[in-house]
């Protein structure tokens, strides 16, 4: 059975993020993810998923200056105690809000830097995250990003997060899989689908072009989450997208699956 979650960092945002967690579950969805949770104190968003009934299934680790143009973190030689310190922050909040999964953004490979340096303190720093999250029984996930959203991002295609997870070799350690980023890529996504699902711990999607809902593009999500449904896939399918008017307006993809 197909489970959605609302990602809050980009749905509802007409509402404080306090007041989105209430939104979500009156449209039906019975779980949530969150970008960066951090600007609100753990035991205050532990209250309010108790109080709503909502499993937080995703967050991200803290990236630094990535989301303001920087190169983040995990990729960038130097920065290994601060990511560490990142993992610390994520791991707190993961066992404090009973969290599935802790997702790592890769970052951009800095100017002047090897990108084989950056790769080795990757993958250096994908398996501390994998195990600082292990010890409270998180899965971790890492990300890629097309390179148009976000140039000089260290992974951007699927080859590449298979030749990670591959270096990492962790059972804990899944790719997280955004239909978005990857048909931007120019990925096949029925065939990356049908043949990694194994090593998918968590799927986000949005519509091409744009980044908007399910319906406003290109892809055929029908058929995509008919496949989801189908395969040996029993995570969470994160709605990560930017609606293109109020979010209660973009919820027409929802309809036949949303909770009665």
């Amino acid at each position: 059975m197909l489970k959605f979650s609302a990602n809050l960092s980009l749905l509802f945002t007409e509402l404080p993020l306090p007041e989105r967690f209430a939104a979500a579950k009156a449209a039906g969805f019975d779980a949530v993810e969150v970008q960066f949770p951090y600007d609100f104190p753990a035991p205050l968003l532990k209250k309010i998923l108790r109080e709503q009934e909502l499993e937080l299934v995703l967050i991200n680790v803290p990236t630094g200056d990535l989301m303001s143009g920087g190169d983040g973190l995990a990729c960038v030689p130097g920065r290994e105690q601060q990511f560490q310190d990142a993992v610390a922050q994520a791991a707190r909040y993961a066992e404090a809000l009973d969290v599935v999964a802790v997702n790592v953004l890769p970052g951009r490979q800095p100017k002047g830097e090897e990108l084989l340096d950056c790769l080795h303190t990757l993958a250096s720093n994908l398996r501390h995250a994998t195990q600082a999250f292990q010890s409270a029984g998180v899965m971790t996930t890492f990300e890629a990003i097309n390179h148009y959203d976000m140039p000089q991002f260290i992974i951007h295609n699927l080859a590449q997060m298979q030749e990670m997870q591959e270096i990492v070799d962790h059972p804990m350690l899944k790719m997280q899989f955004d239909i978005y980023h990857m048909a931007r890529m120019g990925e096949p996504i029925v065939v990356s689908l049908e043949e990694n699902i194994q090593n998918i711990g968590h799927i986000q999607f949005a519509d091409l072009p744009g980044r908007h809902q399910p319906g406003s593009g290109e892809l055929d999500f029908p058929k995509l989450f008919a496949l989801i449904e189908e395969l040996p896939y029993h995570g969470w399918c994160g709605a990560e997208y930017r609606p293109l008017r109020e979010t209660s307006a973009s919820l027409n993809w929802f309809a036949p699956y949303r909770r009665k």
